[in-house]
């Protein structure tokens, strides 16, 4: 096989055994297969480019268009230009994939399911790594500088999976990164002689020196050990010098994951997941405390949010445009005039330590009174944090409707608006038969849409035989619902979620709001809301009177007064109007501590989230170390791209800047520093060196294939010659003006390339590669001493190199 062909099976390697870090992420892990299948055909696609004279930049190109056209062929064949081409519909389609596959990150723990947003993020992310590196090592030949893309693919997973990746994804990673260069170094022997060795090759391309040296290793093999030697080593030693980081790359602000010191959670996660943790918390903390004018506190829920899309995986909510908040807000959608309604007015003081950016409301309020930023959701009637904004020790004032048809108004409903009908009646292919037919079953004989979703109710909430249990998986797919109407066990989770997705197939527009019951009064005139308070309920749509809580848990919240026989309407006191208060210790779950569960620490529970149900802790402040540890690491982070830069300017300055001296070994090494470094000039510009030639040989080469100018041209042949004096001359005469010819050189090889080389030269020399070529010498140099000093035996086959080992 050609070197470009190992480096580019090796690229391939590396990119896919980095990327099984991944799998411990999602499940199932059936995508690796698919992603391993793109990935082959991209770099089979580069390796053919490569075999025809086309320009570096233009093969990368060619890559990318091929990745664009294999993730719309997989992810958006329908909306492509003839089931193939890319066009505005398909990117249109990847775009919207990307925004949900977002959403689906933040929204689940992990190991999360493969959404096809969560897959095309996986998948896009392996390819265009894997893009990057088949580009830096085999195209640009630059296989150490691929290992920034391995590294950052590898620290995406470490810093999401609990606990960070396993060892054995390091392992691999970190194998496949040093294969990568073992068969670069391969490739370079191949190429450049006596580059590593200083041994020659025959015409044939026999390595004259390998033979020399009686069947010694050759030299990518000894510099690919010393190499993997030295990388292993940095890998082990950084990770253990730089203080642990107990949130982990991604995490949120605070907790572990009850696993140890390490590891890290994920800041947005599965408010589902986030409400059956809060159930089983043994102690009920509290959240918020409130107080109101109405005098129906059982029916006084605490909206966050409302989930309306159901994919099949999961219920979500929409991704909507946001607005300022207005005053007052708008009228709640569908409500007729007809229908009775009570302003409430309430006042609501949040936790220190509960911290998310969805504001609790009751449904529906119709002004918030509020500081900090905030936007308003229209659809949900939410308010969301904007740029940080956090409910953490919130004191709002909210005027709400507390809204109460009668039974003949809902009864008597119209039809909703066809769009709204439209939207809020999808059910997924996937959902079972099994619930079409038990609502068919249970509804049977309902005269209309309101009938029905009492009897729906009523099935739950106490005829149906259905067990209220907080330990049942909180699954909430279409297998989930299929599995919760045979067992007949769960809790608020299970029942809402059924229901609205048994209205929905009757041909009722549904959705589940997910926020806090009514809470607990208190001797003082408040309410107190506990961390067990967190409920789900199903929000069914009756036109001329909007959005209507129904209630099928049974043993949690209240059923409304519209779903009951006779009764009696609810209204507002009159002397108690409602008083700011703070709750007297208001800490919201789950807040760090000995009680917080390890499965809520997993879920980020323990820290401040973006999701509604989630709550930080309380805490004094990011610890030192963690603060000192990310410093470093970005530190790191930021340095490491420029270290070749750096490296290749303090070359040229301490090579340019030696003294005159007065001994002819002075003169020989200014000579020889300045050559080197004219040596290098040339390779950064695209010129790679060639030991193996004469000075005066080799300052032709530079000139022809530099395309220097006379004087330039002269200017390197001047230093030939000054070099050749000083190697072989009896009496060495010392060169004048050596730095100037450097200089002269440089600025002629500068002004004979691109923009885009010259930049390159600069920004990524090619010969600061002669910093692992030095390491590696040393390397070498200290195992022979070792050996030497220790003695022989065991020890000493230990450190023996394996003869007639092949490069």
């Amino acid at each position: 096989m050609s070197g470009r062909g190992r480096l580019t099976l090796c690229a391939f390697a590396a990119t896919l055994m980095t990327a099984g870090s991944m799998l411990q992420l999602v499940e199932p892990a059936g995508w690796i297969l698919q992603a391993a299948f793109l990935l082959a055909v991209q770099s089979g696609l580069g390796a053919l480019a490569r075999r025809l004279p086309m320009p570096r930049m233009l093969i990368v190109a060619v890559q990318m268009l091929a990745t664009l056209v294999l993730l719309t062929v997989v992810f958006a064949r329908t909306q492509a230009l003839a089931g193939v081409l890319p066009g505005p519909n398909a990117v249109q389609r990847l775009a919207d994939l990307l925004t949900s596959g977002a959403e689906d990150v933040g929204r689940y723990a992990a190991p999360a399911p493969v959404t096809d947003g969560i897959r095309l993020m996986l998948i896009g992310g392996v390819l265009v790594v894997g893009l990057v590196v088949d580009a830096l090592a085999v195209t640009f030949r630059s296989a150490a500088a691929a290992g920034l893309p391995l590294l950052a693919l590898y620290s995406v997973a470490a810093g999401l999976a609990e606990g960070g990746a396993d060892w054995l994804w390091f392992l691999l990673a970190a194998g496949g990164y040093l294969l990568l260069l073992l068969a670069e170094g391969q490739d370079r022997l191949s190429q450049w002689g006596r580059i590593f060795s200083g041994a020659t090759r025959s015409p044939g391309g026999s390595a004259v020196g390998a033979a020399i040296s009686g069947g010694r290793p050759t030299a990518p093999v000894r510099t690919g050990r010393r190499i993997g030697a030295v990388a292993l080593g940095v890998s082990l030693v950084v990770p253990a010098a730089v203080p642990a980081l107990d949130s982990g790359l991604l995490a949120g602000t605070g907790g572990t994951n009850g696993k140890g010191s390490g590891g890290g959670t994920i800041s947005a996660v599965n408010p589902l997941v986030s409400l059956q943790n809060n159930l089983n918390q043994p102690e009920n903390r509290e959240v918020m405390s409130y107080r109101t004018n109405s005098v129906d506190p059982q029916g006084f829920y605490l909206r966050i949010l409302a989930l309306d899309q159901f994919n099949g995986n999961e219920w979500r909510p929409s991704t909507r445009r946001l607005e300022d908040v207005p005053k007052p807000l708008p009228a709640p959608q569908g409500l007729g005039p007809d229908v009775m309604v009570t302003e409430v007015k309430s006042n609501i003081s949040a936790s220190q330590s509960y911290q998310q950016t969805y504001l609790p409301l009751p449904y529906p309020a119709t002004e918030v009174r509020i500081g900090g930023r905030w936007r308003y959701e229209p659809m949900g009637r939410t308010l969301v944090g904007d740029r940080g904004e956090t409910t953490r020790g919130a004191q709002y004032q909210v005027t709400s409707l507390m809204v109460q048809p009668t039974a003949d108004q809902l009864a008597a409903a119209g039809a909703p608006p066809a769009a709204l009908q439209r939207e809020y009646t999808l059910v997924p292919s996937s959902l079972p038969k099994v619930v079409r037919q038990t609502a068919d079953r249970v509804t049977k004989g309902a005269a209309n849409n309101y009938e029905a979703a009492v009897k729906l109710q009523n099935f739950f909430a106490s005829e149906g035989g259905f067990t209220y249990d907080t330990s049942v998986n909180s699954g909430t797919g279409s297998a989930a619902i299929g599995r919760f109407l045979k067992d007949k066990q769960g809790f608020c989770v299970h029942f809402s979620f059924t229901m609205a997705a048994m209205a929905r197939t009757l041909g009722i527009p549904a959705r589940v709001a997910v926020g806090f019951t009514p809470g607990t009064a208190q001797p003082n005139g408040s309410v107190s809301v506990g961390l067990r308070d967190a409920h789900a309920w199903p929000e069914l749509y009756f036109e001329g009177v909007g959005w209507t809580r129904f209630e099928p848990t049974p043993a949690r919240g209240t059923a409304p007064s519209y779903t009951q026989p006779d009764a009696p309407a609810g209204g507002t006191s009159d002397p108690d109007q409602p008083e700011k208060g703070a709750s007297a210790a208001p800490t919201v779950a789950p807040s760090v501590s000995d009680s917080c569960p390890a499965q809520m620490r997993k879920q980020g529970e323990c820290g401040s989230s973006a999701s509604p149900g989630v709550v930080a802790s309380k805490d004094s402040g990011t610890p030192a170390g963690t603060v000192l540890g990310l410093g470093l690491v970005a530190l790191v982070i930021l340095t490491l791209p420029l270290l070749p830069m750096l490296w290749r300017l303090r070359a040229r300055r301490r090579r340019l800047s030696f003294s005159a001296g007065r001994t002819p070994a002075d003169a020989t090494a200014r000579t020889l520093a300045a050559w080197r470094e004219i040596i290098d000039t040339a390779w950064d510009h695209g010129i790679e060196p060639d030991d193996s030639q004469t000075p005066r040989k080799a300052a032709a080469r530079v000139a022809r294939l530099g395309q220097l100018a006379p004087d330039e041209a002269a200017a390197v042949h001047r230093m030939a010659g000054a070099v050749e004096q000083v190697l072989y001359a009896p009496e060495p005469r010392s060169g004048t003006g050596l730095a100037e010819d450097v200089e002269t050189v440089r600025a002629g090889l500068r002004a004979s390339v691109s923009r885009f080389a010259r930049i390159r030269a600069v920004a990524a020399p090619r010969s600061a590669v002669r910093v692992i070529w030095a390491v590696s010498d040393r390397w070498a140099a200290f195992t022979v001493k070792w050996a030497a000093r220790w003695g022989r035996g065991r020890w000493t086959g230990w450190l023996r190199r394996p003869s007639r080992q092949q490069g």
